[in-house]
């Protein structure tokens, strides 16, 4: 299949339409307050995704499918979380983490 004329049009209206929305959302949202109603539900949204987020984190840390992941995982994880919470750049983070994982599995620890 070529790309003709149709493709580059439909390419062009859905670049000018993700750009619309990404200018009007913030210029809407300042023009809309939703009161002090919407302002708690918006801290209870918030603060469910962190749990959401912190389930998953802990899911894939845990476990590998249906059994334990072991040892070096978790405490690639905990690597991570300290820096993380010594506010360590993201990749410093990542890379650590996997250092630590890496290095334990290296040792042997499952």
């Amino acid at each position: 299949m070529t790309w003709g004329t149709q493709h580059w049009v439909a390419l062009g209206v859905l670049a000018v339409a993700t750009l619309a929305l990404r200018l009007v959302g913030p210029w809407l949202a300042a023009r809309l307050r939703g009161g002090p109603r919407a302002e708690s539900t918006d801290a209870l949204l918030a603060a469910i995704a962190v749990a959401v987020l912190a389930g998953l984190v802990v899911t894939q840390a845990l476990f590998d499918g249906r059994e334990a992941a072991g040892w070096a995982r978790p405490l690639g994880v905990v690597v991570a979380g300290v820096l993380v919470w010594r506010r360590a750049p993201f990749l410093v983070v990542v890379l650590a983490a996997t250092a630590a994982t890496a290095l334990l599995r290296l040792l042997g620890l499952p």
